[in-house]
């Protein structure tokens, strides 16, 4: 999700809630510390000079049970954000504290900003000799000749 994004479904909402990947949700008692842009000049392991620039919201999971962030409070901090760091209109990061700090990607299903689990990939694998592997191809028809069965060894899984 896009910062422009987010703007827009906060002037949308109520309250705000965040949804983690299995399913609970950040306590509403949350805050949003940092809203920053963050720069990645990297080079990959092909020899390719990269940079990515992307917006971070770091939730903090905070003992203090008497103020809830409200979406227009939420909307000005981003708006501050926006005349001081000028990001751009980037993807959102969103850093969590769980057992370790997670880093997760943005959506939203209409009610809750859901966070998404972020994985790792290799950038050059054309350059650096990993080739995906890839899965076996199986003709459909050649399934239904084999009958309904689906035990070992049938062909069917």
């Amino acid at each position: 999700m896009k910062l422009s994004e987010i703007k827009k479904h906060l002037t949308q909402l109520k309250t705000i809630e965040f949804k983690l990947p299995n399913g609970d949700l950040v306590p509403e008692h949350f805050h949003v510390t940092e809203v920053g842009k963050v720069t990645k000049h990297f080079i990959d392991c092909g020899g390719v000079l990269r940079k990515e620039e992307r917006v971070n919201f770091q939730l903090w999971n905070a003992n203090d049970y008497n103020h809830r962030l409200h979406p227009e409070k939420l909307v000005h901090i981003i708006e501050l954000s926006e005349k001081t760091l000028n990001p751009k209109d980037a993807e959102i990061e969103v850093e969590y504290q769980g057992e370790t700090i997670g880093k997760y990607n943005l959506d939203f299903d209409g009610t809750s900003f859901l966070l998404i689990n972020t994985a790792t990939a290799c950038l050059a694998m054309d350059q650096c000799g990993v080739t995906p592997q890839e899965k076996p191809k199986i003709r459909l028809s050649n399934l239904q000749s084999q009958g309904t069965s689906c035990e070992p060894g049938s062909g069917c899984c």
